[in-house]
């Protein structure tokens, strides 16, 4: 997650290592001596852990026992290289048969060090496999895929914010609903018009879209019901409307919010009869289409002020699907860097720095998909012949990247603090915080915490909150 810190910001050349073992006997030295040889290290007991870290952060290096509690270690190196292709990942096992390390292989890793292993062996580990990373990165990127089932005909998404939307697609597809598509803007709210079209038994009909803010009200009629010859000047013939051209497909009416309410009453008729007359015409014209609205506007709020009928709104929103904003499926951002940057240079698509990966992932997006794919198009040409993109390809607002754990700002007093119970203060608040959340239930709560029920416990009666 993107967050302005009051820590200074780690030292965006210093390599960034996600170590990832469930024995904290030999997590937590390892991730101290690595990071006195100059790895910013992030800890992860589990891999359901190591994953929710890996969709905030792109990390450079992922070191994980194979054997974990739940997720193991091929999974998580499955997940990091489907979110990372350029990660760097290599496998702790503690058996070291032929076969647990042809799978870590597999799954993408680098390498893998049998336990018990001496520091220096998992650092020139470490380092060989970051060198063999740098000179077969642009063909780790070329063998990277999107995978389908992250997709809905042009939608990318695999985050927790993106799934029901999947299932909702799927099935107003189907039918012959009205649709409306609300979010803010640049979120894609076309392209999930176009999506629910192309799988729908409508598909091969045409597909017409026309911008409710971009023409003014006398020309915006004419466009959507199409006119007649001399019904105004400038009408030298007889012109067919969008909803005409729709006939037995989809017509997809964007910015719906910025209609008057005049033409708001006319689209209602439309909707409700099927039928219309063009501008300055007495003939009516049926027509069977199907209707997709959008709009960024709370047309809530519009109704409640006067400004939006309330039966149009309750006639377009027959189904409605809403977008989240980019900042709030941030772990998707990877997916759709890779999408874009293969369309901007299908022929040789360029790698992505960790580096720049990161300042992408923390930057906060208030254009949301349209404006990443802007900063991608950009990115991909200021890169030149270079075969990766890197941070100072981007915009100067974007070369920003926190470090991957938020420090709170502490201020030191002049005479000094106590460490150990200033900590203890925290420790006590956290547990105090999740057995309120849990409603006193130890097992619940060291779940929250991310601790076993035993270790909370002992802590509570440390801390004297038996």
């Amino acid at each position: 997650m993107c967050v302005k810190m009051l820590a200074p910001v780690a030292d965006p050349s210093r390599p960034h290592l996600l170590f990832v073992d469930d024995e904290e006997s030999l997590r937590r030295p390892t991730a101290e001596r690595l990071a006195e040889r100059g790895f910013e290290v992030v800890e992860a007991g589990s891999g359901e852990q190591a994953l929710e870290l890996l969709d905030q952060f792109a990390f450079d290096i992922l070191v994980t026992d194979l054997r974990l509690p739940g997720m193991d270690g091929t999974q998580v190196i499955d997940a990091a290289r489907q979110r990372y292709p350029a990660i760097v990942a290599i496998v702790i096992t503690g058996y070291g048969t032929v076969r647990d390390a042809v799978e870590a292989i597999k799954k993408g890793a680098s390498d893998f060090i049998t336990k018990p292993f001496h520091f220096d062996e998992l650092m020139h580990v470490i380092q060989t496999s970051l060198e063999r990373g740098r000179l077969r990165s642009e063909n780790a990127y070329l063998r990277s895929q999107l995978e389908e089932r992250y997709q809905f005909e042009g939608i990318i998404g695999r985050s927790r914010a993106m799934q029901p939307l999947f299932s909702m697609l799927e099935t107003v597809a189907r039918t012959a609903s009205t649709v409306l598509v609300t979010g803010e803007t640049g979120t894609g709210k076309e392209v999930i018009a176009k999506a629910i079209h192309h799988n729908s038994p409508r598909k091969a009909q045409r597909f017409v879209a026309i911008n409710c803010a971009a023409l003014p009200e006398t020309l915006l009629e004419s466009e959507l019901f199409g006119h007649e010859k001399g019904s105004f000047t400038g009408a030298t013939s007889t012109r067919q409307g969008r909803f005409e051209l729709a006939h037995k497909g989809t017509i997809f009416l964007d910015e719906i919010g910025t209609m008057s309410l005049g033409l708001q009453s006319k689209l209602l008729r439309a909707l409700q009869e099927r039928a219309f007359e063009r501008l300055g015409g007495n003939q009516t014209i049926k027509v069977d289409v199907r209707v997709i609205a959008a709009t960024n506007a709370p047309l809530k709020r519009m109704i409640a002020e006067g400004a939006f009928r309330e039966d149009l709104f309750y006639r377009l929103n027959v189904f409605q699907v809403t977008l989240p904003p980019l900042r709030d499926r941030r772990e998707d951002i990877p997916l759709l860097i890779k999408h874009f940057v293969t369309k901007f240079a299908p022929e040789a698509p360029p790698q992505i720095s960790q580096g720049a990966m990161r300042c992408m992932m923390a930057f906060d997006w208030p254009g949301n998909v349209r404006q990443l794919e802007n900063a991608v198009e950009r990115a991909v040409t200021m890169r030149g012949s270079r075969p990766e993109i890197d941070v100072g390809d981007l915009l100067p607002e974007m070369q920003e990247a926190p470090s991957p754990t938020a420090t709170p700002y502490v201020d030191l007093p002049d005479e000094g603090l106590d460490l150990n119970d200033y900590l203890a203060s925290i420790e006590k608040d956290l547990i105090r915080r999740a057995l309120e959340r849990t409603r006193g239930n130890r097992n619940r709560a060291a779940e929250v915490l991310r601790i076993k029920r035993t270790t909370l416990v002992e802590k509570m009666k440390r801390l004297g909150l038996e």
